[in-house]
């Protein structure tokens, strides 16, 4: 047996009007000075600023950097950090979704240990933890509030660098559903899908251990109920803490399990494209699955249970191919893209695409090892 490791934040606060409790908790950590990481569009709805006031009222002064890409890039990284230095912030507050998380992780990540973010791409290869690093969360899907992933694009080399590094969890996560009520359709949809395919592939990873197992079913199970009521009614709270906490053990199964050729592939097409991760993620899931089914078969017919067919009459092989068909059903309800050529993917660039996927760390723990033109035909397939 391997020794398994399972990380997640201190401190994990979920539930509606949850963020006052969690500013509570802050202020008792004497935190003095806090960079707050967003982006424009909280900057513009004001979320940014209600959080400044909150941490006033608790004697902590802070100073925001707004200038997040929904990508985030190494210049973001750089920006961020220049603000934290010119004020000598003591923590690093994130607001928002995946990528004000993943810029705030490489901020706090470089803080600590210098260099630069580049420096750090691969498994573990900071000496000491970041900066300490509280993360709002206002979207339901890429759980980067509490892993200790950081996704950070390389303009320079236009790939997506995988940090995966037990230095860059944050010390506490806050998941309050009432933040993410504004969240746009098609953004409940994208990030919920990425939530979709984290517990899928966690629970297909040759990684898995019970833990991760456990969190990924009842992920999987809670998103197949909520994601189509979220994406369909906004305002619905139930539905929001549903996914909130969906989400949330689906980041806790993919944290210790790690993931799949899913986000090998999908973090090349938004490295090089600049596209929406979640959507990415929905559209190749089925069709890694597919390829993956010649050896995991019996876990994908126990996630196509988990997403509620009867599998009780079928062959592993059969309910592979259930599960494979549920989630192309999901991703159509949502109204995610049907294929990679409504994104404006070039077949041209298929090659090197596959080329950057089978570097990309993620792909580690696919359960089936392939070929450099495996990966081109299951890009070929999703177009």
């Amino acid at each position: 047996m391997m020794t398994s490791v399972f990380y997640i934040p201190a401190v994990n606060i979920i539930g509606t009007n949850s963020l006052n409790d969690a500013l509570n908790t802050a202020r008792d950590y004497g935190y003095k000075s806090a960079l707050i990481v967003t982006d424009i569009m909280l900057a513009k709805l004001g979320m940014a600023e209600q959080l400044q006031h909150a941490l006033t009222e608790r004697n902590i002064k802070s100073v925001v950097f707004d200038g997040t890409h929904p990508n985030p890039t190494t210049a973001n990284v750089k920006a961020g950090l220049a603000i934290l230095r010119a004020n000598h912030c003591d923590c690093v507050i994130s607001l928002g979704g995946g990528s004000p998380h993943d810029c705030a992780k490489g901020i706090a990540l470089v803080a600590a240990n210098g260099g630069d973010i580049r420096d750090y791409e691969g498994v573990d290869r900071s000496p000491k933890p970041q900066l300490p690093m509280i993360a709002i969360n206002t979207t339901a899907g890429t759980a980067s509030e509490m892993t200790r992933f950081c996704i950070i694009t390389d303009e320079q080399r236009h790939i997506k660098m995988a940090i995966v590094d037990k230095h860059v969890t944050p010390v506490m996560s806050v998941n309050d559903p009432a933040l993410m009520m504004g969240m746009p359709k098609s953004l409940t949809a994208a990030t919920g899908m990425d939530a979709l395919t984290h517990a899928i592939e966690a629970y297909v990873s040759i990684a898995a251990t019970p833990i991760t197992d456990a969190c990924a079913l009842k992920a999987i199970t809670m998103i197949v109920k909520n994601l189509p009521i979220a994406v369909d009614e906004g305002d619905n709270m139930v539905a929001r803490e549903a996914m909130a906490y969906a989400q949330f053990m689906a980041g806790m199964a993919f944290n210790n399990a790690s993931l799949g050729y899913v986000h090998a592939m999908a973090h090349q097409l938004g490295g090089f494209y600049d596209l929406p991760h979640g959507v990415c993620n929905a559209i190749l899931l089925p069709h890694v699955e597919h390829f993956n089914s010649r050896v995991a078969a019996a876990r994908l017919r126990d996630c196509a249970e988990a997403m509620g067919v009867d599998v009780s009459a079928m062959s592993a092989q059969q309910g592979a191919k259930a599960c494979v068909e549920a989630i192309r059903q999901l991703a159509k309800r949502v109204n995610i893209p049907a294929g990679l050529r409504d994104l404006n993917v070039k077949e041209q660039d298929f090659a090197t695409l596959a080329t950057n996927a089978l570097k990309d760390a993620c792909g580690l723990t696919n359960p089936v090892q392939a070929s450099h033109d495996e990966i081109v035909a299951i890009y070929q397939a999703a177009f």
